[in-house]
């Protein structure tokens, strides 16, 4: 099969399109998937987790058909299915002709949408629904800040409390994305460039940061002196996982926070393909390469401001 690998180390990474890996079995309750399509997250070159793996095929996102289940399969789905998937972020390997997932993984495809479309789906939708719903704890009439809003995760965030009822959400982006945002249902955009952004947001019950870095820091202003701040910047802050206390926090003891690594949930990637086929939540907008201009496609979606999401398309 054909399937992209990160060679080197992470030191020097290089993307290889190889045409002649070996085709993954199933087994036990496993789903082995024909790749249609497979989304790229550029900073994985950057993720240890490639680099450990023995096939080093990288890659969380793909939207294809079922072609064999494992001997224990219990699940629904069925073989000639269309469904897209996240595979589980400690184990990737999606961006090959053929995918090995777990049934928490996948959902029914959305069927007015291309392959390549779906395909740069799951980790936006599993991720803003994450951090509002688990992570954030978003009720009706919160306001919510969002960084980031111009990106996937951003986007997916702004349209799902655009459809709770009485959100303020206010949005953070780039001038030339405003208009954009708001028509997606954010009632306040503010630039990112303007000096002390920081200052005109006031008593935001939750942050949902997707940028990291100076962003994040700059956030704690906005947040009310009990809100939460979820933030899944890349790299991640140093107390996540562990590392000991936010800095901020010394002055905000009664703001809770938090960092997280998005996980598989079938049941909200499908409720996600009903709002895409239903008009509730739009898709986004994607540039596809083929599967031999996989080096050209990953330099594209590490490029910052880049407008689409970055796909591998595998079909001819």
């Amino acid at each position: 099969m054909k399937a992209v690998q990160i060679l080197g180390d992470i030191s020097s990474p290089e993307i290889f399109p190889n045409w002649s890996m070996e085709k993954p079995k199933p087994k036990g309750s496993q789903i082995l998937i024909h790749v249609h399509a497979a989304g790229i997250t550029g900073d994985e070159i950057i993720w240890p987790e490639p680099y450990a793996s023995p096939t080093r095929i990288p890659g969380h996102e793909i939207s294809g058909v079922i072609c064999e289940f494992g001997p224990d399969y219990t699940g629904s789905l069925i073989v000639g299915q269309e469904v897209f998937a996240f595979l589980g972020a400690n184990r990737g390997q999606g961006q090959a002709e053929y995918a090995i997932c777990l049934p928490d993984e996948v959902a029914l495809k959305p069927k007015s949408i291309s392959h390549a479309e779906a395909a740069a789906l799951p980790i936006p939708v599993l991720t803003a629904r994450e951090a509002l719903t688990d992570h954030g704890s978003v009720k009706s009439g919160m306001k919510v800040l969002i960084t980031g809003a111009s990106g996937a995760v951003g986007v997916m965030a702004v349209q799902l409390l655009a459809r709770m009822d009485g959100m303020e959400v206010v949005a953070l982006a780039s001038a030339r994305n405003h208009e954009m945002v708001k028509d997606l249902g954010a009632h306040e955009v503010l630039d990112y460039n303007f000096v002390g952004w920081e200052r005109e947001v006031q008593g935001a019950d939750v942050v949902f940061d997707t940028v990291g870095g100076d962003v994040l820091a700059k956030a704690w202003e906005c947040v009310k002196d009990d809100g939460v701040i979820v933030t899944v910047g890349d790299p991640a802050p140093a107390w996540a996982f562990g590392g000991g206390q936010a800095p901020e926090s010394i002055d905000r003891p009664r703001v809770r926070y938090e960092h997280f690594i998005v996980s598989p949930n079938t049941e909200w990637l499908g409720d996600g393909s009903e709002m895409i086929d239903d008009g509730s939540l739009r898709k986004l907008s994607v540039q596809a390469f083929p599967f031999g201009k996989a080096k050209e496609a990953w330099a594209y979606a590490r490029e910052r401001g880049r407008k689409d999401k970055v796909v591998i398309v595998f079909e001819d």
